[in-house]
């Protein structure tokens, strides 16, 4: 039985913008009020997917949710027709239809976090959406993500999907984007290691920015998961990383089975870290590549997302291959550092870059696009969607965004009717191409929460 790990990208949506939402995250405010480009972003996006299937490997697709959330609107007391709710939300407070605006879901690193089958008691795959309770525009996600995965996933006999994680921004859970599964094939059982900004109910007085990641939220997860106490690690992210812009420790660290690339800042005790690690994974040997501040500073972590990328085993290639924004090339710090370690002894022997500025501009790199997903053979055949990239689709989702996306969306476009009824036009046909039945709200014409 072949398993292998599988790649799943959000689609960056019609109503991209860049409303500077996202408190620590370095880019977003920086990038604030500046005019977007969705169709740029979509196509940025399908072509690095489609670049991963050039390498050989599988690739699959999550799509947008649907924005503006009207949903949350009536829910806070907004009533009339769509467009009537809109204009009215928008006179009232245009701060909060840019929350309910973003396309912030095209970060599908942060959708849930999955447990393959060979890492749980039950042999099954689990899901559980992460709650994003820190940040308001991203707490209204985890129904709607919950409805795509149980969709996309939708075999009850190989995939078990949880609730997200409630007690709110307490419990503060932002998925994968904090976990890193190391293991000698993707088969094989793995070990799971979970990292926390702060505890839930303890004091932070060494953050500046919001510890997003709970402790008791990893917890909670992994119990959910039914994941072996032995094969868990928890571990705190490094203050100083996440009040250099690091939210989530992808910005900081990113591994493929054996080999952990990290920035040596990344956590609060590196070396008992690796001594972990390694004692977890018994006989099968890791390799550290601990990258020297001296060498790479955070800050030059974080503005070009050397660590956010994809470490990646393609079929087409000896060794492994990081997948890579072009900001790292274009600055000489990481662009050096990059040479020098595809120069030198270890497993990473390729580097890929790619043009991802739509997303990068709102703190969003290569790996902050991707849900990794552990999949065999049959798994992939009990899928019930149409979500896996080939020629057919790729072309067909070019096609789409060609046809629905805008060239360019300032800020003030987001009280605009048109753009919102264009929209909902497009993700009903997007989920008629994905196979993925009635996900959206205004799909159900409900404003149900299951």
């Amino acid at each position: 039985m072949r398993v292998q790990e599988v790649n799943f990208d959000g689609l960056v949506g019609a109503t991209h913008n860049y409303a500077g939402l996202s408190f620590g995250n370095v880019a977003s405010a920086a990038s604030k009020g500046r005019s977007s480009n969705p169709k740029k972003g979509a196509l940025q996006g399908l072509k690095k997917m489609r670049h991963m299937r050039e390498l050989g490997l599988t690739q699959g697709v999550l799509p947008p949710h649907q924005r503006p959330h009207l949903p949350t609107l009536r829910a806070l007391g907004f009533q009339g027709t769509d467009i009537q709710i809109l204009t009215q939300a928008y006179e009232t407070s245009p701060e909060l239809v840019a929350n309910l605006s973003s396309s912030s879901t095209m970060w599908t690193a942060n959708a849930a976090t999955v447990t393959p089958f060979c890492d749980t008691r039950d042999g099954k795959t689990h899901f559980t959406p992460a709650n994003l309770a820190a940040m308001y525009h991203r707490s209204i996600e985890p129904l709607t993500t919950g409805r795509i995965l149980r969709a996309t996933f939708s075999n009850d006999d190989r995939f078990v999907h949880h609730p997200h994680i409630p007690g709110g921004i307490h419990m503060g859970d932002e998925g994968a984007a904090n976990h890193n599964r190391f293991c000698s094939d993707y088969g094989n059982s793995g070990v799971a290691v979970f990292v926390y900004g702060r505890e839930a109910f303890g004091r932070s007085d060494d953050l500046q920015f919001p510890g997003r990641q709970t402790k008791e939220s990893c917890r909670a997860v992994l119990t959910q998961h039914s994941v072996a106490s032995e094969r868990m690690i928890l571990v705190r992210q490094n203050p100083k990383a996440i009040n250099a812009g690091a939210f989530h420790n992808d910005v900081v660290s990113v591994c493929n089975k054996n080999v952990f690339f990290f920035h040596e800042e990344a956590f609060e005790n590196t070396s008992s870290l690796c001594a972990e690690i390694q004692s977890a994974m018994g006989n099968t040997s890791m390799e550290f590549i601990k990258v020297p501040a001296n060498e790479v500073s955070l800050s030059d972590a974080v503005s070009t997302y050397l660590f956010n990328s994809q470490l990646v085993s393609a079929p087409t290639r000896e060794g492994m291959t990081l997948i890579l924004p072009s900001e790292a090339k274009d600055n000489k710090v990481t662009r050096t550092y990059i040479e020098r370690l595809l120069g030198s002894d270890n497993s990473i022997n390729h580097a890929d870059f790619f043009d991802l500025r739509q997303s990068m501009r709102n703190g969003g790199g290569p790996a902050c696009l991707r849900l990794r997903v552990v999949l065999s053979d049959e798994d992939l055949l009990a899928m019930g969607s149409r979500s896996i990239l080939n020629d057919d689709l790729y072309d067909e989702l070019v096609f789409w965004v060609e046809k629905h996306y805008r060239e360019s969306v300032e800020p003030e476009d987001l009280c605009d009717p048109q753009l919102m009824m264009e929209n909902f036009a497009a993700l009903d046909e997007l989920t008629q191409i994905l196979n993925l039945g009635s996900i959206y709200d205004f799909q159900r014409n409900d404003s149900s929460s299951d």
